[in-house]
């Protein structure tokens, strides 16, 4: 499709950027603007019951009509806060859903926004990828399972060293799946998502934050998660038999405390961890954004709001 025609889709922005760079506060700003539905990106603010962990911005839930939906300052967003923390959720469900959300948006005159932090689930939706199904391999799983992260990398990297590159390496489940579905397959995990017909005439925008910055915000915010009530929340999910193994107790804001709680180390151990892993992960996000080179990155939000204008400005004569 050539340039004139994805002209004429139907528009969607996408702001997008690491973790603590600013994306809520300058999405609601810009769906206050210009009439937007929020679809979020956060593999981690999809559970229920995990807000602190997640720095899940505080909402509540509106009927409207049949429906059922997350507002935050009066704007609405999708794909967070809906799923049970012992369930899965896959980036095909997300592909899926984020192009419905999109579509539900424009049927209603309203500007879908894509914000969030996590690539793939972005790369998903502006790719419009067919994603394979590759179900899971019980027998597979279990040898895998016996292998050291380091040995297991050791194996991605070899089959696959594009997701090798991008890969949490101390996430061992995802490390997993992704052999999983290389083995299983035949072909590199990274190779499998195959692009799709053009959907959307898409604008993303990258928050571009100075590496101290975003430091010293990522170390605020894990005190500021600490005094408000991270550890009660996770005791509590464990009372509900949530346990550790879990996609969503594994993830970040989480595991970290799993020494603490288990007298392993202290708290101060359990927050520079935290606050390691996150600068770790807020590095890994930037580099899978910045293979996409027609991210717009930009510096402040009148930057951003001025993009956003001169795009869903044209093509209204």
């Amino acid at each position: 499709m050539d340039k004139k025609e994805v002209e004429k889709l139907p528009k969607v922005v996408v702001l997008l950027g690491p973790t603590a760079s600013g994306k809520t506060e300058w999405s609601l700003k810009l769906a206050k603007k210009f009439n937007g539905d929020i679809i979020s990106a956060d593999s981690r603010q999809i559970y229920q019951k995990m807000n602190i962990g997640t720095a899940k911005a505080e909402g509540e839930w509106r009927r409207i009509g049949l429906r059922k939906t997350y507002f935050v300052s009066d704007i609405a967003h999708h794909l967070v806060d809906f799923l049970d923390p012992g369930k899965f959720f896959t980036v095909a469900e997300f592909r899926d859903k984020g192009i419905k959300y999109a579509k539900l948006a424009i049927k209603q005159n309203k500007l879908p926004m894509i914000v969030g932090g996590t690539g793939l689930y972005i790369s998903s939706v502006v790719d419009n990828f067919t994603i394979p199904r590759v179900a899971p391999n019980n027998k597979l799983r279990k040898s895998l399972s016996t292998k050291s992260n380091e040995e297991l990398m050791a194996l991605l990297t070899t089959l696959d060293p594009v997701a090798a590159e991008v890969i949490d390496k101390n996430n061992k489940r995802r490390v997993i799946r992704a052999l999983e579905v290389s083995i299983l397959t035949g072909e590199p995990f990274s190779g499998q998502k195959m692009k799709g017909e053009t959907v959307f005439n898409i604008l993303q925008i990258g928050i571009e934050t100075p590496k101290e910055v975003l430091h010293e915000r990522i170390e605020k915010r894990v005190d500021k998660m600490i005094k408000a009530g991270i550890l009660d929340e996770i005791k509590g999910l464990l009372k509900q038999k949530y346990h550790w193994d879990l996609p969503s107790m594994s993830g970040i804001g989480y595991k970290q405390f799993k020494g603490f709680l288990e007298n392993k180390y202290d708290l101060e151990e359990a927050k520079r961890l935290l606050v390691r892993d996150t600068k770790k992960y807020a590095k890994r996000q930037l580099t899978w954004f910045k293979r996409d080179k027609s991210i717009k990155w930009v510096k402040s939000y009148n930057e951003a709001e001025k993009l956003v204008q001169d795009f869903i400005g044209k093509n209204k004569s």
